[in-house]
């Protein structure tokens, strides 16, 4: 147990030597990008500068790709201390640094003359010998972490008042994760009749450290830094009074709303007539700009997947036509954005009476595919005829995967905040099929990764995806 003071001259530390660190693995590969582009056969590949000028005539404009780099993470936001400990989210955010990095890099190289120039081939490939070497620096520095006594004083203790469904599932979210930078230390008994009872035992390792009249003790005494409220059920004078316990004792109070149970990440408080109201706002996909961007992305990927995927197609037409009679092409009808019906098209995987029986889905070792079939919807290649339905504006390249029409009528009856995966148009591939969440799989887990997906959508996430999509797929048959 480490008092909160600890938790912040370590951040502060910790921020600074990852900071000082970045600097030094992108001057490094700054250096490294000089010696392949002057010192190896590449040199001769563009201009040729010859000998008239060495590495010390280029370290103004190393230091200068160092400022500009560092200026680029810090603008992304990359110096949270909560990105400590989430290797997944730094390597991204270093990854849309070195992208932004070059174009910021060449157009300044482009308005400002410098002597000597900067070469192009020199910015991409310091760009990859940068990108490389932050992230092997990040790598080391995470490992050298873990393994500190520097670890253990990062986590924020967090102590839940209450206990409900969202906050079992909270607490599981963080105990999975070794890497997590919160840690939950247990909760208080709620003493309002207006909060229902836990649905769900607390585990072991989350015990209960009292009533809600010990908040002031159990802060005081186990150097909480976040105490969240669970329900939305308090009432006023109950809030005012932990809000004053945890302003006068340094700790965040926080609120774990369970009256909205999706979007909860758009959820913003405005002031209408002097009155607070929590609602949610415009999804990021939903704003103008971003709809536009995506669908252009949507428009150019499915023109180059048609164009790529044609020879591709009549190679499985003419293996899917010997192996078994009937058509090539296999027409569904799906629910689109907005809960409208399209008709999706896919190469045929499966026996032409695969469904004489009704809608089902399939099972690992189905007997009804076709030999061809395994190997398609094992590797999505049955898939390819959507970029026609992407370029019809049915689906995007990224998205929840549309259902079928007589499975949502049930699914939206037992399966909590369905619909709202139809704010956005379904895709070839999605945040859930990506991480194994297909087929005969868990759908409640499906429709939160499929939620999660349009809360936090962004140009990125969509190519993380479809970079994902060409790696191995689990539960694809």
């Amino acid at each position: 147990m480490f008092p909160r003071g600890i938790y912040s001259r370590t951040k502060t530390v910790l921020l600074f030597m990852q900071f000082v660190g970045d600097g030094a693995a992108v001057l490094a590969g700054l250096m490294l990008g000089y010696a392949i582009r002057f010192y190896t056969p590449l040199k001769h590949i563009g201009t040729y500068f010859g000998e008239s000028f060495g590495m010390r005539d280029y370290t103004p404009l190393m230091f200068m790709g160092v400022a500009f780099f560092i200026a680029t993470l810090a603008y992304l936001r990359a110096y949270d201390a909560r990105n400590l400990l989430r290797p997944k989210s730094s390597r991204l955010l270093i990854l849309r640094a070195s992208f932004f990095w070059l174009l910021l890099f060449l157009g300044v190289s482009l308005f400002v003359k410098f002597d000597p120039g900067i070469s192009r081939a020199y910015a991409l490939i310091s760009a990859a010998t940068v990108l490389l070497a932050v992230l092997a620096w990040r790598s080391l520095f995470l490992l050298w972490l873990v393994h500190s006594k520097y670890h253990a004083r990062l986590r924020q203790r967090i102590l839940l008042i209450g206990w409900n469904s969202e906050a079992a599932r909270f607490v599981r979210a963080i105990n999975d994760s070794n890497l997590h930078p919160d840690e939950v230390i247990g909760w208080l008994r709620p003493q309002s009749a207006a909060l229902p009872p836990a649905p769900e035992e607390p585990p072991a390792d989350c015990p209960c450290l009292g009533s809600h009249a010990d908040l002031e003790t159990v802060v005081r005494d186990r150097s909480v830094n976040i105490a969240i409220l669970v329900g939305s059920g308090m009432p006023g004078p109950e809030i005012l009074r932990d809000a004053t316990i945890c302003e006068r004792l340094y700790a965040q109070l926080k609120i774990m709303p369970s009256g909205f149970g999706a979007f909860v990440a758009n959820l913003r408080l405005q002031t209408v007539a002097g009155i607070p109201l929590l609602g949610v706002e415009e999804l990021p996909v939903s704003h103008m700009f971003n709809a536009g961007l995506k669908r252009l992305t949507d428009i150019a990927g499915a023109l180059v997947g048609l164009a790529a995927s044609a020879p591709v197609i009549a190679l499985l037409a003419f293996l899917i036509k010997r192996e078994s009679p009937g058509p090539v092409f296999y027409k569904q009808v799906r629910t689109g954005r907005h809960g409208k019906p399209f008709n999706i098209y896919k190469l045929r995987s499966m026996r032409p009476d695969a469904e004489k029986s009704g809608a089902q889905w399939a099972v690992a070792d189905d007997p009804r595919r076709l030999k061809i079939g395994a190997f398609m919807r094992a590797t999505n290649l049955d898939e390819l005829p959507q970029f026609w339905n992407v370029l019809r504006g049915d689906m995007s390249l990224v998205g929840p995967r549309p259902e079928r029409p007589e499975l949502i009528e049930r699914f939206e009856r037992e399966i909590p905040h369905y619909n709202p995966r139809h704010e956005v148009r379904p895709g070839i591939t999605g945040w859930a099929q990506v991480n194994g969440l297909r087929g005969n799989t868990s759908l409640v887990e499906r429709i939160n990764y499929d939620l999660y997906y349009i809360e936090n959508w962004s140009l990125w996430f969509d190519f993380q995806i479809m970079l994902m999509t060409f790696g191995p797929q689990k539960n694809a048959y």
